[in-house]
């Protein structure tokens, strides 16, 4: 059914568009009225009209908006290589003790280096478990980082978490040091 209207309303705009002449018709009555050469002074006094500006050099240096927004993503970016992911033991959301290093480094970065950019935690998930429990463990995981950033300093109003539950892996093979991999939060950067 969808196909019928699509190929109908394809039709239509064909038909309705028409097939008209390429070259236009002129108008005989007005062309001896006024002569070839007068059209093509015409014409050329339109073309020697049209002034130039010189941007002096100080000018051209100035970065338009997009350069400078690409500027920023690339900073951004960098600034995301920077923060390190927080890893989880197996159905824990809590934070380990060896990974509270990590959270200050990434408190001193989100403080410091990436102050002016939003920080979006990504709670993560190995394989094992429903997908909605997964969902519910990966945004308990991303909370609990938020909540030691917090608590290190960082602007709650900055934080913002998903959860990927375990659709964002990282490594695929079916082994215990695979799944320790995906049980994690990682970090981007938002303007």
């Amino acid at each position: 059914m969808k196909s019928i209207i699509v190929s109908s309303a394809i039709a239509a705009l064909l038909v309705l568009s028409g097939c008209g002449d390429k070259d236009p018709k002129v108008d005989e009555s007005t062309v001896d009225s006024v002569s070839q050469e007068q059209m093509q002074g015409d014409s050329a006094q339109e073309v020697s009209a049209v002034e130039t500006e010189t941007v002096s050099s100080s000018e051209a240096s100035v970065l338009d908006e997009s350069s400078k927004n690409a500027l920023s993503a690339q900073a951004m970016m960098n600034l995301e290589n920077e923060l390190l992911s927080i890893y989880f033991d197996f159905d824990k959301f809590n934070i380990r003790e060896d990974m509270q290093d990590r959270v200050s480094s990434d408190v001193a970065i989100a403080n410091g280096k990436a102050e002016k950019f939003l920080v979006k935690l990504e709670g993560n998930c190995d394989e094992w478990g429903s997908d909605e429990y997964n969902f519910a463990l990966g945004l308990k995981r991303a909370n609990s980082v938020k909540k030691a950033l917090v608590a290190e300093g960082v602007d709650a109003n900055r934080v913002t978490m998903v959860s990927f539950g375990e659709s964002n892996p990282v490594c695929n093979d079916k082994t215990k040091e695979c799944w320790a991999k995906n049980r994690r939060v990682d970090f981007k950067l938002l303007p």
